[in-house]
């Protein structure tokens, strides 16, 4: 297929620079996420030759004869690779004996059934690249106003813009639709209807798939996700979770068993926690180190308890936490873009922050995600000023770049405390 034909059929990723640029230093890359979200097309635009495991044909050729597999021009893009393991081990000799940058493109939904197939890490030779579904500044809907890259170099004003257009019926939408390309670029009134369907989706294992998928129960898996929905965005002990799953279903579910099924929900790429930041305080606060509770994508949360747009209008605490849930989503994917990472601040004093942005070279800016209204984000504006001093005081941390309340819905400006305020759909890398 010609690149010229991909273009015209989806919408540009931020990704793709990722991948042009781990193309020119690695050997071989790894995209990897869950199914649907677009690898596969995306991947298309950089290989001369590809091969596509999704037959049992293919599948069984590839496990008979892994090296051949690697045959054809270069980059050669092998797709969903972890259904024929050993394919990794070729690719690292193959790159031992004959070293070329961005000779091979590796694209997977999930990690090898046996992990203990990959008999080498592929270190310095295979660079993996997370790959999530689309934020809202590839699927068009934030015009792009505010740069967090210019927000750390201070190089622009801050805009002052009402954004009238953009409503809360808009956020509801696209906290349910996702960001999976083809429910993106569906007519409205369809769009959720088709992540509905892609949701079911992402627990069907084929006989081609790896065994150790296959033998979990979809309906279990399907449990976990709404038990961990039901607490999206929150600090939820395991021991809650697993609580939550035995009272609401009724059945019996021991820790190891629950273990065994979150990591082939990790490994499917659909649980995605935030960190906890840990910066050097110099004084007797202990730092919380335990992850909050995110999706990949919060449309599977929503689908996962049937919840609709107009659900979310109704139950405006459950909203607020899905769209916290969504906002982190762009958070990590814009600041993939940036070299950086997203984290959480939570004490034992109280004090707490949802995300902490930051930069390898110990920038870092303060985020708190809000729906919006003046009082939240005056709560919110309180809690980051507190913060600040708290890290400028006792910490060897940098004073923040930026202080900023990230919104649902309202108008971008600076308050004359400094701190600013934007909507999400405003925001770029």
């Amino acid at each position: 297929m010609k690149i010229e034909n991909i273009r015209n059929m989806y919408y540009e990723r931020l990704i793709e620079s990722e991948i042009k640029r781990k193309m020119m230093s690695s050997g071989a890359v790894l995209v990897a996420g869950p199914k649907f979200c677009g690898k596969t097309t995306t991947c298309m635009l950089f290989q001369k030759s590809f091969v596509k495991l999704n037959t049992k044909q293919a599948i069984t050729m590839a496990r008979m004869n892994p090296k051949g597999a690697l045959n054809g021009d270069k980059p050669r893009l092998i797709d969903e690779w972890q259904k024929a393991p050993d394919i990794w081990n070729q690719v690292r000799d193959d790159l031992d004996t004959a070293y070329e940058f961005g000779k091979y493109i590796l694209t997977g939904s999930s990690t090898p059934a046996d992990k203990t197939e990959i008999h080498h890490s592929g270190a310095g030779r295979i660079t993996p690249i997370t790959m999530r579904p689309m934020s809202l500044w590839e699927s068009k809907e934030s015009n792009g106003q505010v740069s967090l890259s210019h927000l750390f170099d201070n190089t622009e004003d801050f805009p002052w813009e009402l954004n009238e257009e953009w409503t809360i019926d808009d956020v509801a939408h696209v906290v349910c639709r996702g960001g999976w390309p083809i429910s993106v670029l569906a007519q409205r009134e369809i769009a959720v209807e088709i992540t509905k369907n892609y949701y079911n989706g992402l627990f069907v294992f084929e006989d081609c798939e790896n065994e150790r998928f296959r033998n979990k129960d979809p309906e279990v898996l399907k449990m976990i996700v709404r038990s961990y929905a039901r607490h999206i965005s929150t600090e939820a002990a395991k021991t809650t979770i697993i609580k939550d799953v035995r009272q609401s279903n009724e059945r019996t579910m021991d820790p190891k068993t629950f273990d065994d099924y979150m990591e082939a929900l990790r490994d499917l790429y659909i649980l995605e926690d935030m960190q906890a930041w840990n910066p050097n305080i110099r004084s007797k606060t202990s730092i919380r180190s335990t992850p909050t509770r995110h999706f990949v994508d919060t449309s599977i949360a929503c689908r996962a308890l049937n919840i609709s747009p107009e659900d979310l209008k109704n139950d405006l605490e459950s909203f607020g936490l899905m769209f916290e849930d969504m906002a982190v989503r762009d958070l990590k994917i814009y600041m993939d873009c940036l070299g950086g990472e997203v984290r959480h601040y939570r004490d034992n004093a109280g004090l707490e922050c949802d995300a902490i942005i930051h930069l390898e070279d110990g920038r870092w800016g303060a985020i708190e995600i809000k729906l919006g209204g003046d009082d939240l984000v005056e709560a919110g504006a309180q809690s980051l000023k507190n913060l600040r001093n708290k890290i400028v005081e006792k910490s060897d941390e940098k004073a923040p770049s930026f202080l900023m309340v990230l919104t649902a819905v309202g108008g971008a400006y600076r308050r004359e405390d400094g701190v600013l305020v934007a909507p999400i759909n405003m925001l770029k890398p």
